[in-house]
Parts: C-alpha cells; structure tokens; sequence
C-alpha cells in the first residue's frame, strides 16, 4: 500500500499524478480499498487513509474554482456597495454636521437674544425702582401738604391766622395780631421775607472767546519728488547673443529698489566690453542649438519675417500669448466681446487665468495707440499684435477679468469654505458642551494634584498640552502609564464616561481647518461681491451681473454671518479651556482632543490585552509535572507532548524533501524515510483524525509493509 502511494503521488507533474491514481482505480484499487476498511491492522489503516489524504479529487478542485470565482464576484459586488455606503455615509455626515452647526448658530443666536432681554430686564428693572422711589417720595410729599393744611385749619379756627384765597388759586397767609402779646407780634411778621422779592441775577462768566484757528497744516508728502533717482537710470538694451544661452533663475530687483543700493555704481555694460564673451558663449551654450552652416541663412529667413510681420511687444510674450490663444480656440473679436459682456459660458475660466498675464502694461499700450493714431495697416501687425489692440480697448479690462474669475470660482469657493465653517462651529460647541469630557479632565486633575501637591502644590487648572504627558508618566515596574490606570479608574467606577469620545463631533475635519485662511477667503468673496456691485452700478445693462449679484448675494451675507458665528464659537470654547486664542489656532487646539482619544483608545486596548494575559496566566499558573497533592507526574503522561514536537519537526523536514529520482542510493533513502512515517505529499487537500495518534504507533515498529 505504501508503494502505490509513493508511486502515485511521487511525482511532480500533477496531470500525471491523476493518471496515475486513475490507473490503480480502474485496476480496482478502490473497490479493493473498501473491502480493507474492516481489517484489524492498524498499519496497514494508516496507510490506507494516508493514500486517500493524497488522492486529488479532480470535480472538488473544480467545484472550488467556480465557487472561488462565484464568492469573488460576489466579493466586487460587496465592494461596490461598501463603496456605496461610504458615499452615503459621507454625504450624511456632511447634511448631519450643516444641520447640526445650524442649530448650533441659533443656540448661540438664542444665548445672545437671552443676554440682550436680561440686559433689557435690567434696565428695567432699575427705571421700576426708580419710578417707585419717585413715587414714594411724591406719597410723602403729599402726607407733609395734608398734614400743613391740617395744621393751618387748626390755627385758622383758633383765630391765629386768617387764610384769604385769591383769584388764580393764590393763598394769602395773615397772622391775626395778639393784644397781650402785643410787641412780640409786632416783631414776629418783620423777619418774613417778600413772596415777590427778586433773586438777584448771578454774574455772568468771563471768557475770552473762541481760541484762533490752528496753524496750516504741513503738506502730505514733505521731501523730494518720488521720481527722484529713478529717472537717473539708465535703461538697459537686450544683448543679442551668438549662441542660444541657458536661464539663470535669480530674483531680480526691481528699478525703484536700486536707489541707494551698491549695484548704483556698477556698470556692467561696460565690463562686457572689455571680457571676451565668445569663450563663454561656446562654454555655456545650450544643447539645442541650430547648425552652425545655416546660421546666415537662418539670420536672413528672420529678417524676412521681420519684413513681413512687425511686432510691437516683446518676442517671448508674444510667443506665449500665440500659445495661449490657441488654447482658447477664439477668434479675437469672439473673446474680447465675452470678456465685454461677462460671458463665462463662452470663456473657459483657465483660460481667462491665463490671459490676465497678459494685460497689456502702460508701455504696451503707449506703443499701440502710437501705431493705430499713425494710421498704419494693422495687416502688417502679428495676430498677437493685433489681439492686443482689441484686448486694449475693453474698459476696464483687469477689472473685468478678475470679475469673471471671481464668479467662476465663486460657487467652489462657497462649497469649501461652508463645511470648513461648519466643522468649526459643530466641533467647538461640542468640545464645550461635553459633560463627560468634563468629568474625565476632573478625574485627570485630581490625580494630578495628588501627585503634585507634595511637592509644586495643588493647581486649579491646565493645559490641554498636559494631556500628552499622561503617556510619558509612567508606572513603577514601567509596564503602565498613567493613562493606562485612568482608563482602568473610568472602566471599573465611570464606565459611563467611556464613551466620552462620541460626544466631540467633527473634531478630525476641524483640525484640518485653518480659520484665519477661512476668514481672509469669506472677506475675499466680500471684496469681489462689492466689486461686481461697483460694476454693475457702471454698466447696469449686464444681464448676467444683475443676476449673479441677485442669486448669490445672500450665500455671501450668510457665509459671513457663519465666519463671525466660527469665530465666536472657536473664541468661547478656547477660552473656555483657559487657553490663549492668539497663540492657539484651529491647527493646534483640536489635535490635542484627537491625540488625547487615540491615546484613550489606544489604553483601552493595552489594558484589555493585559487582563487577557493575566487570565491565561491564572489558568496555566497550576504546573502540569505536578500532582494536585505536589508529586511529579509519571513520565508516560509527557511523552504526547514529547511526540507533537516530532511530529511537527518531521512534519517540516517532509516539506524540505527533494524527489530522490537519478541520485544514487534512493531505495536506501526511500526506505529509511518510510520506516518512521508514511508518505504524504506536501499539498495534501485532506488531513486524517486520526493521523497523529497513527503515526505515533507507526513509529514503533521498523518494519516495511509493501
């Protein structure tokens, strides 16, 4: 049985492995391996069944590739939908944070009215105590004229006094004269004063009048003219080089920077003349380069194009603009009357970002309109030429190009800028209002001051940079940091707290904002709107301005409102940390939150790994060489584990066996082989139960069963 086996499955080419076992099967093997099942031999089992662990089952490896091929198919389909899903997901995402920052805008909108009524309730509040302070004061004054009328009567009906009431209301107090009393009350009325008597008028304030006029103001500008020095240089002629020479890239200064500087006394020109420039021409000349024989004739053929085509601007400008008009696929006219009416359905937005390099300068269109007033044949002119004079005669033309730029850019520039906003304002008022976050920088406070106190003193606060120091902290045996034992402190006695994470909303997409871009960007879209309101105001027959101003006037008005609201909520939720708003951008002040989480996670997994580690260990701690009563087991009960190692090392040296065929003593190498195992090929589809307790018994005897 061992012979067939090693026969048939022996060889390398596998088509002929299952020629070979389908000749022993229509010989009958099969069959005859049936009738063996019932025999007493465990040898010779174990080689039966290790024939059949090596048997290739053509139809199964058949019935694999297709469902392979079925469960990878269906594989891309899962693929498709999970790539679905996370679109889906994405776009939720960005509707649940858009929602989410609008409430967030009105809860602030809602603080603020809050804060304006208890405003308002203040002051009224205080207007109420004034008024009923007032009238108090007028009750009071009341009770005194009851209470004087009350008196007078008592003296009027005693005859003291006698009370005589005028025409217009007026009251006349008399005091009846007393005989006994004679000369006392004669001196009684003298001390009282004239109801009439006048004030003296109080002097008035001297002054001196009005103080004079200040002195002129000195002129703006106080000095020499702003022309000065400039006006001294002199203006430099292009060299024309024999060879074509390669670029030096530096940065030039401009001429109203040479004033003052050393390059005002250098006079390069001059030391040209005394260099020999040809040796570096021939040193330093580029590789691409005309041949030299035709080098007149090219000189004439450029002259002749000179002839034909005259050229007012500068040859690489013009060059360039000959390349980029011919990505625009324009004719002149069609371009300069899109450009003219705003039309951005004719113009492609690359291209108008190209042509803004070529406005003409001052000096362009001085040389133009020289050539047009001289009524010379714009026929002889270049087509870059003749662009630039229509391109020069469109009012207003930079401005009309950033215009168009502006509202190409405008509805990409409003789709990036409102999530960015978005994330700000859900992020920081999230961070804000966790309550569990709070709890958890209180567990991290208190534990910091109990290891600070004896030392620095307690604290009242932190940094949120502290936050990465609970990694660096570690433990006494250096197997633990501090973070690690929070997270055990919040799962054993705050396991609600563990879940602190799902709380701080957008953070990742807020640190990957920066708000003061953000901001300069909204003020940008500002700026442009103010400018195509300018203009409109100047050309109000543009149709398409008339409308892109009324379409997209309340997104700008809304995304500033949105800028301020993000800087608001980034402001309360730094300071509210304690941190300093200047020294603490965006970029700085959520990745400390998404440091810290990965740190929480990264903990909660260590100390779930190391609680597995304990168990395991508490489970193996019992040694197995040792009897519940503390005898050393008997050495027959080590021997299975003694075997599993053979059996695994022989088990690698059978995959390292190389085919014995042409070598000399390979039935010697055969038979040693098979004395310890039976043979079995590498990529055996099947494995036995009972393999491992065969092949122990196997090893047992030395003999070789054919």
């Amino acid at each position: 049985m061992q012979f067939i086996n090693i026969v048939v499955h022996s060889v390398e080419d596998m088509n002929f492995r299952v020629h070979l076992q389908f000749e022993f099967t229509m010989l009958g093997l099969d069959e005859y391996l049936k009738k063996l099942k019932s025999s007493e031999s465990e040898r010779l089992q174990v080689q039966i069944q290790a024939y059949l662990d090596n048997v290739f089952d053509v139809g199964a490896l058949l019935e694999d590739a297709e469902t392979k091929n079925a469960v990878l198919e269906h594989v891309e389909e899962l693929q498709e939908q999970v790539t679905q899903l996370t679109e889906k997901l994405q776009e939720a995402e960005n509707d649940s944070m858009m929602k989410i920052a609008e409430l967030e805008k009105q809860l602030i909108q809602s603080h603020k009215e809050v804060e304006g009524l208890k405003e308002i309730f203040n002051e009224s509040a205080l207007k109420l105590q004034s008024l009923q302070q007032q009238i108090s004061d007028r009750d009071r004054t009341i009770q005194r004229h009851t209470l004087l009328e009350q008196k007078l009567s008592q003296l009027e009906q005693q005859g003291l006094i006698k009370i005589e009431r005028g025409v217009h209301g007026d009251i006349d107090i008399q005091i009846i004269p007393i005989i006994v009393k004679q000369e006392s009350v004669k001196a009684a009325p003298e001390p009282r004063p004239e109801p009439n008597k006048d004030v003296p008028p109080a002097p008035a304030v001297p002054g001196d009048g009005a103080p004079p006029p200040p002195p002129g103001a000195p002129p703006l500008f106080p000095g020499r003219p702003a022309t000065e020095g400039n006006t001294a240089l002199k203006v430099k002629q292009p060299i024309k080089t024999k060879f074509r020479m390669p670029i030096l890239n530096w940065v030039a200064l401009k001429p109203n920077q040479i004033n003052g500087t050393v390059f005002t006394e250098l006079d390069d020109e001059k030391l040209l003349q005394e260099l020999n420039m040809s040796e570096f021409e021939e040193r330093f000349k580029t590789k691409a380069q005309g041949s030299s024989a035709n080098i007149s004739t090219l000189k004439v053929k450029v002259t002749q194009k000179a002839v034909s085509k005259v050229s007012l601007i500068e040859s690489n400008r013009a060059k360039n603009l000959a390349i980029t008009l011919r990505k625009g696929g324009l004719n002149s006219n069609d371009i300069c009357k899109a450009i003219d009416n705003f039309d951005l359905q004719l113009l492609n937005l690359d291209f108008i970002e190209l042509l803004t390099r070529f406005v003409p300068t001052d000096y362009e269109r001085k040389v133009l309109q020289q050539y047009e007033n001289d009524k010379k044949p714009l026929e002889e002119l270049g087509e870059e030429d003749r662009f630039m004079i229509k391109f020069c005669k469109i009012p207003q033309l930079s401005q009309r190009l950033n215009i168009i730029i502006f509202m190409g850019n405008f509805s990409d520039s409003i789709q990036l800028l409102t999530p960015q906003l978005n994330a700000i304002i859900a992020a920081s008022m999230s961070i804000k209002s966790s309550v569990k976050l709070k709890r958890i920088l209180e567990i991290i406070l208190a534990f910091g001051n109990y290891m600070n106190s004896s030392k620095k003193g307690a604290v009242y606060g932190f940094r949120l940079q502290s936050l990465d120091l609970l990694l660096e902290t570690k433990s006494t045996d250096r197997k633990q940091t501090l973070m690690n034992y929070i997270v055990d402190i919040i799962h054993g006695q705050y396991p609600e707290l563990s879940t602190f994470h799902t709380e701080l909303l957008f953070v990742e997409k807020a640190a990957a904002v920066s708000l003061e871009n953000v901001i300069q960007d909204v003020r940008s879209l500002q700026q442009g709107m103010e400018l195509i309101q300018k203009a409109f105001m100047v050309t109000d027959t543009s149709l398409l301005l008339k409308e892109f101003l009324g379409s997209n006037r309340e997104k700008v008005d809304k995304l500033q409102t949105d800028s301020k609201t993000a800087q608001e909520a980034y402001q309360s939720v730094v300071e509210y940390f304690g941190e300093d708003i200047k020294t603490m951008p965006p970029s700085m002040f959520f990745p400390s939150f998404l440091r810290f989480i990965k740190a929480y996670k990264q903990a909660e997994q260590e100390n779930e790994f190391r609680k597995k580690q304990e168990t395991m260990t508490v489970k193996n701690s019992p040694s197995k060489t040792e009897q519940p009563d503390g005898k050393p087991l008997p050495a027959k009960n080590k021997v299975p584990h003694m075997d599993l190692m053979a059996e695994l090392k022989k088990k690698q040296q059978g995959k390292e066996r190389m085919v014995y065929e042409g070598k000399d003593g390979a039935i010697e190498d055969i038979i040693t082989d098979l004395r310890n195992q039976p043979y079995r090929r590498a990529d055996a589809m099947r494995k036995s139960v009972r393999k491992r307790m065969d092949e122990q018994n196997l090893r047992v005897t030395g003999e070789v069963s054919l």
